[in-house]
């Protein structure tokens, strides 16, 4: 019998040219009280407003130039309505329609203008349940690069990348493999079970992370900042405005990615990731590092315990029409039986007692 994974690259190699991905570009949030939210993405973490309606704030950080990098959309049901790529050049988005109606999968083609800032865009339901998007043309806004005058010692500088939560890793690296990502980082067990990959377009570690779990659901959406000390910053204002318990995770640094990153929850427990200090990933033969499973640093370098929201909860996606995807239950064999969540394990080590050896190996 053939697995999702297999299905996915026999259709793959019959399959027309993908588009050219350039990075992850913006995310749009279904929040339920518009107000709450940009009390805590406006006034806390100091985004830039480009615009407001009645329903909607569109929001990006200060080196971003494009209209938005990130909209809350007042909605019933607090969901992740949209992600989105920007691909190279307006012809791309021909490619991207034709690629995925020959994948089989909900294409609709909105019209310039149909979303505030942003031009026509390809809008689909991917292979792994999420609603996308691809865009080129954007209204440029003022880029906010050197005003220190408003930037405020937790300065956010841009969207970093996606983390989503899906059943069948496999398929899902096959899937982005055949838009050109590439895998930076992964982790697996001694049976080659794959649990988590980091992948790739622009010349980082990570444009959109695959975690292995119930889904299509988002995990997270990160922001980077330039600087170590403008994560404590982020940390030591909610600790003055007595909002600690948005903090759900860290501060601390990743394994994987090697970052120093924060993980906040909003007010509808939507997951945003701050980031900083990962590493450059461009060179064509940039090596993949492979992670064990067991390996309790690859989450924390410094071995600090995950807590249990942290794998199991995150946030559900809307289709194209609005509602909210059905979730798909994970199974996997092997020592995926005692996953909790997002990258794996929680605290193990091997059976034998080994400590030794953060890497399984590295390839090429």
């Amino acid at each position: 019998m053939s697995t999702p994974s297999q299905n996915s690259q026999d259709r793959s190699a019959n399959l027309p040219p993908a588009p050219d991905v350039i990075r992850a570009a913006s995310a749009e949030l279904i929040v339920s009280d518009l107000a709450a939210s940009r009390a805590f993405y406006v006034d806390v973490l100091r985004l830039v407003v480009t615009e407001e309606t009645d329903d909607a704030i569109y929001l990006r950080s200060f080196e971003e130039y494009l209209h938005h990098s990130l909209v809350l959309r007042k909605g019933p049901v607090p969901a992740c309505a949209a992600l989105s790529y920007r691909v190279r050049s307006a012809a791309e988005l021909d490619v991207a329609q034709t690629y995925y109606q020959a994948l089989g999968v909900p294409v609709r083609r909105l019209s310039a203008g149909t979303k505030r800032g942003i031009g026509e865009i390809v809008a689909i339901e991917d292979p792994l349940g999420f609603p996308v998007e691809f865009f080129y043309d954007a209204e440029h806004v003022e880029r906010f690069t050197q005003r220190y005058d408003v930037h405020g010692a937790g300065a956010i500088a841009r969207l970093d990348h996606f983390n989503v939560v899906t059943p069948d890793i496999a398929a899902a690296r096959s899937y982005y493999e055949g838009l050109d990502f590439k895998v930076s980082e992964d982790i697996q067990d001694s049976d080659h079970t794959v649990y988590a990959a980091w992948m790739y377009r622009k010349a980082t570690v990570h444009d959109v992370a695959l975690t292995g779990g119930d889904g299509p659901r988002l995990h997270h959406i990160a922001f980077s900042t330039n600087e170590r000390h403008q994560i404590l910053h982020i940390c030591d204002q909610l600790g003055a405005l007595r909002q600690s318990d948005k903090i759900e995770r860290g501060p601390g640094r990743h394994g994987v990615s090697n970052a120093f990153y924060l993980y906040l929850r909003d007010p509808d427990g939507h997951r945003i990731e701050i980031y900083t200090q990962d590493y450059y990933t461009g060179d064509p033969d940039n090596p993949v590092i492979t992670w064990d499973v067991h390996d309790n640093q690859r989450r924390d370098w410094w071995g600090t315990p995950v807590v249990p929201s942290w794998y199991a909860e995150a946030s559900p996606v809307l289709n194209l029409d609005g509602e909210v995807a059905d979730i798909v239950e994970r199974v996997e064999s092997s020592e995926a039986a005692l996953t909790i969540g997002a990258d794996g394990f929680s605290y193990t080590r091997r059976d034998d007692g080994s400590k030794e050896g953060v890497k399984l190996g590295e390839q090429v």
